[in-house]
């Protein structure tokens, strides 16, 4: 495997750049026994970054390089008064008072032209959660976390107040973490990590914990998909009223039981009636359809079902949510967005927003 620097008399690393990160496993609640670190599970790209002197990159968690669409961070990593590192981390865009998930998926592209204009306008930065490897070069896998941590602090501080690089707060208070949970699930983090103060940096394990604030809301049933090479439902088209009492898509179910399919597609098909959506309507293939037909059959909106999702982004519900329960007791007309506005939300670059 490619290393960042061969190991020599004087010094280097000897951890490969793509060196796979610590990952976490989802649970439903935080672990309260004791001798655990808790920080915000922030909504952004895992990024690895690594420096020895004048080279730097940096690395998805997939192993990728990332350097080609976030020059502005090698740029700011190279020019850090220390000349050697190895840190873990998430690359973060604000824009608005905001973070931004689309801002980076805006920069996944092709054209070097669109990345350099992007990187001036919307510039990302990185916030800093672990240290692996020292200023001299020498790996800190095998270290606790309660010994990397306070290398990590005095690395941030060595920093002299770069603007583009962050700490990530991390706390042993319980109640504090379960705060920050409750802040969760909007355009700022995805909700909190648990960390065990004796481990070591596992790479390539699933040796955290993360938990996810799952919110709720009520949604009008604007259309729904066929199953691919069916004539049964496969999935239900969800919609939000916004403040002019339009009508817009903002994401789908497709918790749909077998045993429920057959009468629940009489039941839509029996409302079928255009336009369904009054205001954002479905488009064509994408991840709100993936491999279902890009044809949607529109409704009247008199159904209302109550949803659980984790993230909205762009007033829309980034993955599939699940379907708890019908809302015969809801009017459609009170299904508004006020139910998937932001919260208070934590910002790693000033206070929160």
């Amino acid at each position: 495997m490619q290393a960042i620097d061969t190991p020599s008399a004087t010094g280097g690393f000897d951890l490969p750049l793509d060196l796979e990160p610590m990952e976490a496993r989802l649970a439903e609640s935080l672990p309260d026994d004791g001798g655990w670190q808790y920080e915000p599970k922030w909504d952004g790209f895992r990024c690895l970054a690594f420096r020895n002197g004048g080279e730097v990159d940096i690395r998805a968690k997939s192993g990728k390089p990332l350097g080609r669409f976030f020059p502005e961070v090698v740029a700011f990593l190279r020019d850090l008064p220390t000349k050697r590192f190895v840190l873990d981390g998430e690359l973060l865009i604000e824009t608005g008072g905001q973070l931004s998930f689309p801002a980076l998926q805006a920069r996944l592209h092709p054209a070097a032209s669109r990345i350099e204009r992007l990187s001036s306008e919307t510039p990302a930065r990185l916030v800093l959660f672990d240290i692996l490897a020292d200023a001299a070069g020498k790996s800190l896998l095998e270290m606790p976390l309660s010994e990397r941590r306070p290398l990590l602090q005095r690395f941030y501080e060595a920093q002299r107040g770069a603007p583009d690089l962050s700490l990530s707060p991390g706390t042993q208070d319980l109640e504090e973490a379960r705060a920050w949970l409750s802040a969760s699930g909007n355009a700022s983090t995805d909700g909190v990590v648990a960390k065990r103060l004796v481990d070591p940096y596992a790479k390539g394990e699933r040796a955290m914990i993360k938990v996810k604030r799952l919110r709720t809301a009520d949604c009008v049933v604007g259309g729904f998909r066929y199953r691919a090479d069916s004539d049964e439902v496969g999935s239900l088209l969800l919609g939000l009223y916004d403040e002019d009492g339009q009508l817009d898509h903002v994401g789908f179910t497709a918790t749909i039981s077998n045993a429920e399919r057959a009468a629940l597609t009489k039941r839509l098909e029996a409302l079928r009636e255009a336009p369904g959506f009054t205001g954002r309507a479905p488009g064509g293939p994408s991840r709100w359809s993936t491999e279902r037909s890009a044809d949607w059959q529109p409704l009247r909106p008199e159904l209302v079902v109550e949803v659980r999702f984790d993230q909205v982004t762009d007033g829309r519900f980034r993955h599939a949510t699940r379907l708890l329960r019908w809302r015969p007791d809801k009017k459609p007309s009170q299904c508004g967005y006020v139910q998937i506005a932001p919260l208070l939300s934590l910002s790693p670059f000033g206070a929160a927003s």
